[in-house]
């Protein structure tokens, strides 16, 4: 289940995004969609970098070993409305396509996934939702093709 807090004027499809989580895991995830400025605050603050981020993913901490046994989330994702419709125009795809890549690269950050340190896995599992998916390709397999 997705905990949907859109503070833009963004038209999501959530059912198309709730069939993408139902795949990955059985939690509730808090999707956030903001503006630029609130992404930017959030980056500079947990990452260090004082810039705008397509997407951003904050596991639920717990010090429970069986986080589904009471009813944790898994986490949150917050994306960027900016980069959602930017992406969209750049690689001539939906903004629902660019909001559902996104999303799933947040999910499998949220699952422990980390393209900067894995050897290639989040991509190879990044990949496989998307052809699940019939999604157009993502930023991390895009990259790889460039």
């Amino acid at each position: 289940m997705i905990d949907l807090d859109n503070q833009t004027s963004l038209v999501v499809d959530l059912e198309a995004l709730e069939k993408i989580a139902d795949t990955l895991s059985t939690k509730e995830v808090e999707l956030i969609i903001t503006d630029d400025k609130t992404m930017q605050e959030l980056n500079a603050e947990h990452r260090g970098k004082n810039k705008v981020t397509d997407v951003l993913s904050f596991p639920m901490e717990t010090p429970f070993t069986e986080q589904s046994i009471f009813g944790m989330p898994l986490g949150s994702i917050i994306i960027a409305e900016s980069f959602v419709k930017e992406k969209a125009v750049e690689f001539g795809h939906t903004v629902q396509d660019e909001l559902s890549l996104l999303f799933i690269h947040g999910m499998l950050h949220l699952l422990g996934f980390d393209h900067e340190k894995d050897e290639g896995e989040m991509r190879i599992r990044e990949k496989e939702i998307i052809e699940e998916f019939d999604l157009p390709n993502s930023l991390i397999v895009r990259t790889e093709e460039s």
